[in-house]
């Protein structure tokens, strides 16, 4: 299993909302790709950046934020956070970006994401955070009447490898993961499973590594201290 710890931007710092919240934000670092660079001194080889501006207004304002981190870290990066236009893609892809994830598009725009995927293949993702067991879109401010994971079944038929899945009611609650949620999607999909949202401690890492999941983002559980990062990195091996 991959680790991915996550920075997520918002003015150009790393922070973290509670819940999706963003009247509930937490500034780690004014300086992201310092955090980045900590992150590659832990062992960590992939990186998870979301643009919290850009997942709720569809803009891309902390563009020169990521590649200062990809300028300092040879790691894998993936980012999502209001990819909606082809041109959104090529700038991240030309920027060193690894893998871009969809999340909002991938829900309202099915020709720009049938487009994205047939241009790009394996360098797209899909995004897929859920709410009460629907497909939550625009920064978590709005609940779709998709189902999750019927939504992640269409995603695989399209062609797509890998789901970033979050369970919102887990992120940032430092509760724990949502094991059977995770273990359902592993076990139906024949896709690569990136889980998001509520990873709290070692057990959560040991127990996603058990069930086969391809990959764990690591967030607040990183910087409140509560995960060692080299440790987890070790452990998902």
């Amino acid at each position: 299993m991959l680790i991915f710890p996550a920075i997520d931007l918002y003015g150009g710092k790393a922070v973290r909302l509670y819940k999706g919240d963003y009247n509930n934000m937490t500034v780690y670092s004014e300086h992201p790709e310092e955090v980045a660079l900590e992150f590659k001194k832990s062992g960590a080889t992939n990186l998870h950046l979301v643009d919290l501006e850009g997942a709720r207004d569809g803009t891309t304002p902390n563009i020169e934020t990521v590649k200062r981190i990809r300028n300092i870290t040879d790691a894998f990066i993936e980012i999502g956070g209001g990819i909606r236009s082809m041109e959104t893609v090529k700038t991240y892809i030309d920027a060193g970006v690894d893998r871009v994830i969809l999340g909002t598009a991938a829900v309202n725009d099915r020709a720009f994401l049938l487009e994205a995927v047939k241009t790009y293949k394996e360098k797209i993702a899909v995004g897929v955070d859920i709410k009460d067991g629907f497909v939550a879109i625009k920064g978590w401010t709005e609940k779709s009447n998709f189902d999750g994971i019927e939504f992640c079944k269409e995603m695989q038929e399209i062609g797509v490898k890998t789901i970033i899945c979050t369970d919102i009611s887990r992120d940032g609650a430092m509760r724990g993961t949502n094991l059977e949620l995770y273990k359902k999607l592993n076990d139906t999909l024949d896709l690569n499973i990136v889980a998001s949202g509520g990873v709290t401690d070692m057990s959560d890492i040991e127990n996603l590594a058990k069930i086969g999941v391809y990959g764990a983002i690591i967030g607040k559980a990183y910087y409140t201290g509560a995960i060692n990062l080299n440790e987890a990195v070790e452990k998902a091996k």
